[in-house]
């Protein structure tokens, strides 16, 4: 079992000296990738550590961007490398962002956007952790959208006492026409997904 992972906000090497991708993993994934299916975009695996009372600013000097896949292949090289969510230490989370956008809704591309949120039990994230990424990089939630609107991120974040489990979608207004929340609980039909909703990160 990997061990917690401890975040130094202001450590800019972290990548090389974390237990996420040593120089040994990353050629592994490399390798992967160099053959693989391609996913119709590439995606961008971040991992962050919440400090109370940070700014935005110090926020996002702590993202530390782990790799951007663009294949099948690349993708399990990856999840398969880095330690599983139930082994990164509270108030961290993980974010796997469509090509390499930021996990900052105040980037011009995510600020039109919001997120349905799904707060499940711990014995429940790994499962619902890979499965809703499985079927974002498949594109499965294409077909409880409307066209103009796409799912661009997911996120899991770490509590003390459950967790949530976040899908970005770029345009807020569209919101009413999706039918994610559906999706969500025929993937997971063993999962009980307590209070979820949508938040628009900008009204």
């Amino acid at each position: 079992m990997a061990s917690p992972i401890d975040i130094p906000s202001s450590d800019t090497s972290f990548l090389s000296k974390s237990p996420i991708l040593s120089y040994g993993k990353l050629s592994v994934v490399k390798s992967e990738e160099s053959t693989g299916v391609p996913l119709q975009t590439p995606w961008t695996l971040w991992l962050d550590k919440t400090v109370r009372g940070c700014s935005a600013s110090e926020y996002e000097s702590g993202l530390q961007k782990i790799y951007t896949f663009s294949t099948i292949q690349g993708f399990w090289a990856v999840y398969n490398n880095v330690p599983d969510v139930k082994d990164i230490q509270t108030r961290c989370s993980y974010h796997l962002m469509r090509d390499e956008r930021r996990p900052v809704w105040e980037e011009s591309y995510n600020k039109s956007g919001g997120a349905w949120r799904f707060r499940c039990s711990k014995q429940d994230t790994s499962k619902v952790w890979r499965e809703l990424v499985l079927a974002a990089i498949g594109e499965q939630f294409s077909e409880s959208l409307d066209p103009d609107d796409e799912v661009c991120g997911l996120t899991v974040s770490v509590k003390e006492k459950f967790d949530i489990v976040q899908l970005w979608n770029i345009n807020a207004q569209l919101e009413q026409k999706a039918t994610v929340i559906y999706k969500v609980f025929r993937l997971l039909p063993d999962v009980d997904f307590a209070e979820p909703l949508y938040k628009r990160e900008f009204s």
